[in-house]
């Protein structure tokens, strides 16, 4: 036997396909080629979130910018005319805060633990029904939003006229004619913020210092959503807030109608301590803290005031500007 040969081995070759080569000619097999992307996996969650923004897209009206896939859970697309709170400590924490809440739906079997009780008897005080639904049915309503089996639907805020709201709070401190409640109007408008953080917090402040009203603009603006409403700890049930189609023509009538306005800015002419007009009937007006005031609003107000801090480097976001001059103006008045 030749060395090296195992025994029994030969020089023969067997005819056909081998082991591990997958065939050969027709009857070679064919494979599955390479893995699909995620997004074009039927059961894959970048596939459903690929379709949710087609739907989105295919909705917008013709010339809109694509803005790609929603971030937020809670917003109003088509069919959508409710703001959603999803988490438990979100949704606790709103009904804290006295939020409208229209329906808590609960997941079927889940785990109760302390939040879930007091949610519960939030929704039992407030007399909001509660619905069982299935996981996936709170993946479909929230379109696929971390939610722990927890989602509360708030119904949309109905806004006022700006115009209708601002000659209110005028007739108001005129029909008191001035006697021992002859607190001036006193009413912030807000240029261009988008942060519902920021609103919230702004309507809480509005609401400490004796404010009786909040505008926004009808564009480039954020809206009293479930997220302001928690912020607001409550205030926007208290503080009522309009809407502008045009917050420059709505400051110019404001003027006509009797108050002051004075815009929040870094680089202003007079400095916060030195508001003379805090004791007239006021508009205050603040802008993004990134673009800051519009020109035309710019334009249109009596005074731009600032807030003297102690570093050039340094600045305030929008909530804290309004809530130190709603402060300082309160101060004035009651002094």
């Amino acid at each position: 036997m030749a060395a090296g040969r195992r025994p029994g081995a030969g020089n023969s070759k067997k005819k056909g396909p081998s082991v591990g080569t997958g065939g050969h000619g027709r009857r070679r097999l064919e494979g599955k080629g390479p893995t699909p992307k995620a997004e074009d996996r039927p059961y894959h969650k970048a596939h459903k979130m690929k379709k949710a923004a087609e739907r989105r897209n295919a909705a917008r009206p013709k010339g809109a910018a694509d803005r790609g896939p929603a971030k937020t859970h809670n917003r109003r697309g088509p069919g959508k005319t409710e703001d959603l709170v999803t988490g438990r400590n979100s949704v606790l924490e709103s009904l804290r805060s006295g939020i409208p809440a229209k329906t808590l739906f609960i997941a079927t079997r889940m785990e109760v633990d302390d939040r879930i009780r007091e949610t519960l008897k939030l929704c039992a005080e407030a007399n909001v029904p509660v619905l069982e639904a299935t996981k996936p049915e709170l993946d479909r309503l929230t379109e696929d939003a971390v939610h722990q089996g927890v989602v509360l639907q708030v119904p949309p805020y109905e806004y006022e006229d700006a115009d209708d709201l601002l000659e209110s709070v005028m007739g108001q401190w005129q029909d008191r004619a001035q006697g021992e409640d002859g607190r001036p109007p006193l009413v912030v408008a807000l240029d261009g913020i988008t942060d519902p953080r920021n609103l919230g917090a702004i309507i809480r402040s509005v609401s400490a210092f004796a404010g009786d009203a909040v505008i926004l603009p009808e564009r480039r603006s954020t809206g009293v959503t479930a997220t302001a409403w928690k912020t607001s700890a409550g205030a926007a049930a208290r503080v009522p807030v309009g809407k502008a189609t045009n917050l420059n023509r709505a400051v110019e009538k404001a003027k006509a109608n009797g108050y002051f306005v004075v815009g929040l800015d870094g680089g202003g002419d007079v400095d916060l301590p030195g508001l003379k007009l805090a004791t007239e009937p006021l508009l205050v007006v603040v802008g993004s803290e990134g673009k800051g005031l519009s020109r035309l609003i710019t334009e249109n107000c009596d005074q731009i005031v600032s807030i003297p801090i102690d570093s050039a480097m340094e600045s305030l976001n929008a909530s804290m500007a309004v809530g130190i001059t709603l402060y300082e103006i309160a101060r004035r008045r009651a002094g």
